[in-house]
This record gives C-alpha cells, sequence and structure tokens, in this order.
C-alpha cells in the first residue's frame, strides 16, 4: 500500500538547503520555483500535493509538525481509532464474549503496550506518507511556511535558518486547532484536549467530558471501556449535536445503558485545579445555580477552530470570515489571485475526507480539469459502539427547508446477522423525497455504520431513489441487508418486519 518506509525526511531538508543559495549570516534565500505550494501536510494538504504532482506539476508541501498526516493521523483520527478497537478487545476479552460461550479468566489491562500499539500505528502511517512524496515527485519541506506575498512562500525550517520559495500557486490547508474553554487552562495532564486524552499515563478513576460531540463520547468509550466512570457535560440538549435527532436520542439511551453519565444543557464555568481533585463547576445553560463536581482527569472537547496563525494571511489581504475561516469561492480562490484553501481552514464540515477531497478537487482545477465535489454525499461517523453513520439531510433539516420527504426504517434487531453476532441496537433511516423518491438522507446507528454508509453516499451521488437500493441485491445473511430493508419501507413495504 504505502511505498518506501525507508525515506528520511531529514534527507529532504538537507538536500533542499543544499540545493538553495545560503547568504552571509546563514539565512537561506529563494532558489527554488514550483507550479503549487501547499503549506499543511494534513489529510487535504498532503492529498492535494500528490494529485498535483500526479498531474504533472511541480510541487513542494511544507509542514511544520515534521511528520506529515496533520492533527487527524497524528493526535487525531487514527490513534483515537487505534485506542478505541484495542479498548473494545479489552471490554470484550473481560466479559463481552460470555453470551457467545467464551469464558476467558484473568484478563488484565497492559495500559503501557496498548499506547506503544497505537504509536506503531501512527508511524507507520506518516512514514507511508513520506514513502508516497518521494514516489510522486512531492518535494518535502519540514517548517513554518508563511505567505510572504503572492507568489512567495517563507518557510522558517525547523533545522535552522529560512528559505524562500516561489509558487504560481499557494494552498493554505493547515487544518485546525482544539477551541478553548475561556477560563480553563489544558496543560495535557490532568486538564487535557483530545491530545492529551491519547496518552493518559493511567487509567482515571473519573472522568469528565466537556462537550457530547464526535471526539467527547469517542474518547470517553476509550476510557469508559478501560475502567473509568466518564461523565459527559453539554451546553446543548442533546448529545452529537447537528446529527438526525431520533438517532441522537437513541444514541444517548444505548451510551446511559453502556454507563456514561450526561449532563445535558449544562454549562462548565470553571475548573479548580488546586487540589488532588479537579473541582468542575457547572451551572443550567440557561442560568442558575452553581454545582460543583469532581475528577481526576477533565477532557476539553468542545469543538476546534481553524488553524491561521503566523500564515501571514492578513498581510497579504486574504480575507477571513466572522469564524476565523479563510472566504472561499466555490474554486477555492481567496480573496487574493493565486492563493487558494481547503480543509478545516475554510468553511463545511471539519472532515479529514472532506478535506481529502477539496486537496484533489483543487488540484484537478489547477490542471484545468472540471472535477464536480457534492457536499451533500459526504458522509460522518462516529466511531463509538454502536457507530453512527450519516450522510445528507437530516429530518430536522427538511422540516425546516419545507420539503416534502418520507421516510424508511429498519431495525437491526430484525436484521438475521446483527442478530447472529450479539450487535442488534440501532437502526437504518432513510429520508427521501416525497415525489420523486430519491434519496435525500441517510443515518445509521448500529454494528459497521461507518462502512455502510458508503453505499448510501454513493446512491446520493448518482442521484438515485430508494427504489433503486432496494432493488440491488444484497448478500444474505449481512448487516446491509437493513440498508435494503430500508430503502422498502421508504417507497413501499419492508420484507422482514
Amino acid at each position: 500500500m504505502f511505498e518506501g518506509d525507508e525515506f528520511s525526511k531529514t534527507d529532504v531538508t538537507v538536500a533542499l538547503a543544499a540545493s538553495a543559495r545560503r547568504e552571509p549570516g546563514g539565512m537561506v534565500m529563494a532558489e527554488p520555483s514550483f507550479d503549487v505550494v501547499v503549506i499543511g501536510g494534513g489529510p487535504g494538504g498532503y492529498v492535494c500535493a500528490i494529485k498535483a504532482a500526479q498531474l504533472g506539476m511541480k510541487v513542494a508541501c511544507v509542514e511544520k509538525r515534521g511528520t506529515l498526516g496533520g492533527t487527524c493521523l497524528n493526535v487525531g483520527c487514527i490513534p483515537s481509532k487505534a485506542l478505541l478497537h484495542s479498548s473494545h478487545l479489552y471490554e470484550q476479552a473481560a466479559a463481552g464474549l460470555r453470551h457467545h460461550g467464551v469464558k476467558i479468566q484473568g484478563v488484565a489491562l497492559d495500559l503501557g503496550a496498548m499506547l506503544d500499539n497505537k504509536d506503531k500505528v501512527v508511524e507507520g502511517l506518516t512514514k507511508g506518507i513520506e514513502g508516497l512524496f518521494k514516489k510522486n515527485k512531492v518535494t518535502y519541506i519540514i517548517g513554518s511556511g508563511r505567505i510572504a506575498a503572492p507568489g512567495r512562500v517563507e518557510v522558517t525550517l525547523t533545522k535552522g535558518g529560512t528559505q524562500e520559495l516561489n509558487a504560481r500557486n499557494i494552498v493554505i490547508a493547515t487544518g485546525s486547532d482544539v477551541m478553548p474553554l475561556p477560563g480553563v487552562t489544558i496543560d495535557e495532564q490532568r486538564i487535557v484536549s483530545s491530545t492529551g486524552a491519547l496518552d493518559l499515563e493511567e487509567v482515571p478513576h473519573d472522568l469528565l467530558v466537556i462537550g457530547a460531540g464526535y471526539i467527547g463520547l469517542e474518547m470517553g468509550t476509550v476510557w469508559r471501556r478501560l475502567g473509568s466512570k466518564v461523565t459527559v457535560v453539554e451546553f446543548l440538549d442533546r448529545v452529537t449535536p447537528g446529527m438526525d435527532g431520533e438517532v441522537s436520542r437513541q444514541f444517548e439511551r444505548i451510551l446511559k445503558k453502556q454507563g456514561l453519565v450526561f449532563h445535558l444543557s449544562t454549562k462548565v464555568t470553571a475548573v479548580d485545579a488546586k487540589g488532588k481533585r479537579l473541582n468542575v463547576s457547572v451551572q443550567p445553560a440557561a442560568g442558575g445555580e452553581t454545582r460543583v463536581l469532581e475528577a481526576d482527569v477533565v477532557l476539553v472537547a468542545i469543538g476546534r477552530r481553524p488553524y491561521t496563525e503566523g500564515l501571514g494571511l492578513a498581510e497579504a489581504g486574504v480575507a477571513l470570515d466572522e469564524r476565523g475561516r479563510v472566504v472561499i469561492g466555490d474554486d477555492f480562490a481567496t480573496s487574493v489571485p493565486g492563493i487558494y484553501a481547503i480543509g478545516d481552514v475554510v468553511r463545511g464540515a471539519m472532515l479529514a475526507h472532506k478535506a481529502e477531497e477539496e486537496g484533489a478537487a483543487l488540484a484537478e482545477l489547477l490542471a484545468g480539469q472540471k472535477p464536480h465535489l457534492d457536499y451533500d454525499a459526504i458522509p460522518g461517523v462516529v466511531y463509538t459502539d454502536p457507530e453512527i453513520a450519516s450522510v445528507g439531510k437530516t429530518e430536522e433539516q427538511l422540516k425546516e427547508a419545507g420539503v416534502a420527504y418520507k421516510v424508511g426504517k429498519f431495525p437491526f434487531m430484525a436484521n438475521s446477522r446483527a442478530r447472529a453476532v450479539g450487535e442488534s441496537d440501532g437502526f437504518v433511516k432513510l429520508l427521501t423525497d416525497a415525489t420523486t423518491d430519491r434519496l435525500l438522507g441517510a443515518h445509521i446507528i448500529g454494528p459497521e455504520a461507518g462502512t455502510m454508509i458508503a453505499e448510501l453516499a454513493l446512491a446520493m451521488e448518482f442521484g438515485a431513489s430508494a427504489e433503486d437500493v432496494a432493488r440491488t441485491s444484497h448478500p444474505h445473511p449481512t448487516l446491509s441487508e437493513a440498508v435494503k430493508e430500508a430503502a422498502l419501507a421508504a417507497f413501499f413495504k419492508p420484507i422482514h418486519i
């Protein structure tokens, strides 16, 4: 899959420095010129760089972290999924296999080994991307990039000195950073962001999570499985805000059965870290009496914000919106000709695969092609157990827009494969146009939801109807038959319920 693991990022930096012109005082001056310079080596940036190179352009990618893959690969999507899987196996071995007739005694947690495995996964994948850069002849520069002027990027090299790059096109792909909570200082020891939550030295007895979104619930699930008592505080009145309301309500019920405690419509006003235990002050979101919750570790997971610090955007004239995002048009162009932006730093969902699609589409636009990107067909997934996945419109959005729609649902309790493997919580829910039967939205809560949603994203991309999905043969016995049955329910009647 990934190639060139022996490739060294140090070699690239040294080679670049050697080929450049060094002035008195140790300053490395501009020499190289590129068709595209990408600032940021995350999912959007590295995909854009590789795609542009594949299309015949001379490309450089500037990344300050020292490893490619951005937040997603280094301290986000990938390490969290490694821990989610490892913690799931631990919980299954400890108690979850008994109903299958498998009894295991003496199960013990080796947290150090679990974290080491996570780190090895990350290391292998980051080296893999370096190998892909080498394979596709993308120049990888390790340092902090700043737009010195249209067509010029100044890089403060991690190894020392600076280097200026001439660029016909500049792509801002710097991603996002943790959203801070006013009055709460993250130390990554006891008060942690998602980054610190990936590397706790021991399992906290009590973990308090601020925020009931994707990140908070996934990391809360990891540590709950490993033995923590997990309390979640959410400002809004439901978990996973923005998802279909019916799915969110079912999800909350399932998580409560698993042991998570929720305080919804509640805000955190302060965290006192003076004692051995953290004292977290909370009060109703609408205002009211303050009370104190105790915890050993507090995870701040209230969202992310675009990362634009130190990029020289204001000086270059690049416009930002009221939320600090780079303003772009449909072609990803900013307010300055020749400067583009993609991923978390622009409008839309902060999802790695959304950034990847934008990166590939932008590279094709720069090559003179005419790509298409349908934002309604980009799915989102919460990787808990059960998983939640959605694509397209929610029922609430359709009601607000005044769209006449139909609902087709099918429970996993009636799916033979789900019953056989003992994972029958949840359902598939499809939303279709009441007149044309075209799929408008799809929502799954259940086993392998993140994998099954791809079929429905593809169906929406091609403008399929529920009948199209229902008349497509699905293998038996599989979980995906629940998708077929929900589609049958949307345009006529299901068979198995």
